[in-house]
This record gives C-alpha cells, structure tokens and sequence, in this order.
C-alpha cells in the first residue's frame, strides 16, 4: 500500500523499518520538528527522522498538523493509509479522514487501559502484570478507537519502562505489518473498546520522581522500575560534602521490617512505609548507571544511614 507514517522516538522506530521491509510504500514520514539535545544543545532530528533521511524517504516536521497548509499537502499524497506511533500531536479528523482506508495508530497498552502519553511507565507503576501493543483505527479522541489487532504481553518482576519498551515496541512491529496486511486484503475486523475500565497514562511529572520512602515498598519498587531509565526514579544520599542525588534504575521489594528510609544492612536495603527495597541499580548525578556492588565500592551506605 500506499502509506505515510507519522512518528518521533525510538518506539516508532521498529513499526517503520517493518513497514518499509514489507514492502509498502512510504510516500512521507511526518515527525516532530528537530528539538535542541545534548550538551550543546544542538537542533536534532528525531529518531524517526534520522532514520527516514538516512533511507531517501520525504519528511516533512511541521509545527502542527492543523495547518490548514499541512492538511492539503497531506491529502495530495493520495494515500492508502496513515500509520501513526507516538507522534506527539492530536490530530484532526481532516487529516486522520484523508486516506483511503483510514488511520490506523499502535499503542503500547491493552485499550481502554492506559489511553495517553506515558502506557508503558504507568501500567509498571500500577503494578500490572500484563500490558500489550494493540493497533487501533484512529478517530479525534484520545485513543478512543476501535481496536482491530493485540499482541499480549507479560510484565515481568524485574521488567523497568526500558526493557518494556523494547519488547513492545518490536511486538508492535510485527503486529502493524500483520494488520496492514488484513487492511489491504480487507479482512480486518475493527472491534469497539469497551466502556469499562478507562485509565488514562499521564504523561511524567519531574515532580514526581522524587522517593518518598514512607510510601509502601511494592509501590516504591514499581515506581522506581516504571521510571527506569528516564526520568529515573531518585533520592538524596548523605554525604561528607552533603547531600547528592541518586537516580535507583531497578530494585526488588523483600518483606523484612525497618524504619522508612533508614537502610537496613549495607547493601542498599531500604526501609519503607512497608517492606524494605532493594536497590539492584542506581546512577549518582554525574556519573554512569552502576550495579549497586561497585556503586558501593565508592560510596559506601552503612546500615542505619538515614537517607531524607
């Protein structure tokens, strides 16, 4: 078929190039437009971008697809259909109504569950075991639309939102390409979503990363793994010249008794309002992500280190 693909960060990346393998025709790639990154904080292409330049296909990084300008040169393309994935704009019905077969987007949850910005963070934060990639026909909702295909997927014990993320997002590649193919054949079935059980994934506060110790371990292990790597889950170490920020990136809860954020032993057992948390792995500011071993080799955190 005759497709444009609308998409910024790595997760689209993998429903892109499975498209593009498949063998449809990306006739535009729509993106975000470059934004300023690292430490010089150059303009930079998305990854969505780099990667469609760097295979000869058009992009196009408007401001808003609700240009009245956009929208016309959209409809020009004369397409089959329109994929989307994680784009970052809302867009209009003129836009997702131009294709001729429709719009179709991949979401990284199991609908109505986790509609919005950040499913993949807040299904692991909830505690969920299971979440999925599901690809819907869009309408001018926010992820309202009938879901026409699912792929399922486990949440392990020591899954973070960055191995999540890799596992849905090649589960979503390989479910877009299978879909397209039911789209084009005229098979495919679009089923409504259910009125019940509607959450919305709202996107991360930097606010609240912060670890407030006297919360209940399984929620704190959960936020901490749903937060990993970014914008990472942290807490503030004592130390000889103050106090230092400390990003945890992975941990495991252990039922053992032990005052809210006092640690419990020298490993980096932390007491909390329930439980005590393990910390597995953690990043001091400034520095790289360490196992908590050699962390602990330069910063040492003696049982009963009260941490704030």
């Amino acid at each position: 078929m005759r497709l444009a693909f609308l998409g910024t960060p790595d997760f689209a990346v993998a429903a892109l190039a499975a498209i593009v393998e498949a063998g449809h025709e990306v006739a535009c790639v729509y993106s975000q437009p470059p934004a300023p990154r690292g430490r010089g904080h150059e303009l930079k292409p998305s990854p969505v971008h780099a990667f469609a330049e760097a295979r000869g296909i058009p992009v196009r990084t408007p401001a808003s697809m609700r240009d009245p300008a956009e929208i016309e040169a959209f409809a020009a393309l004369g397409l089959d259909a329109a994929v989307v994935v994680a784009f970052g704009q809302i867009l209009p019905a003129a836009v997702l109504d131009a294709p001729r077969l429709g719009s179709y987007n991949v979401h990284a949850s199991l609908l109505p569950r986790w509609r919005g910005a950040a499913p993949i963070q807040r299904a692991i934060m909830a505690g969920d075991k299971v979440t999925g990639v599901q690809v819907m026909r869009m309408t001018e909702g926010l992820d309202e639309g009938p879901v026409l295909s699912t792929a399922t997927v486990r949440i392990d014990a020591q899954e973070t939102a960055g191995t999540l993320h890799d596992r849905l997002a090649a589960a979503g590649a390989d479910l877009i390409v299978r879909t397209l193919a039911d789209i084009a054949a005229g098979t495919a079935v679009a089923t409504p979503q259910a009125e019940e059980g509607v959450t919305y994934a709202k996107k991360i506060s930097p606010k609240f990363s912060r670890l407030d110790w006297t919360k209940p371990g399984p929620v704190l292990d959960c936020k901490i793994r749903g937060l990993s790597p970014f914008p990472g889950a942290w807490f503030e170490l004592p130390t000889e010249k103050g106090p230092v920020r400390v990003k945890a990136l992975l941990s495991a809860f252990e039922d053992v008794d032990g005052a809210p954020g006092v640690s419990l032993d020298d490993r980096l057992l932390i007491g909390t309002g329930e439980g005590a948390v393990r910390l597995l792995r953690v990043q001091r500011e400034g520095k790289g992500p360490q196992d908590a071993e050699a962390f602990l080799r330069g910063n040492p955190v003696p049982a009963g280190t009260k941490l704030p």
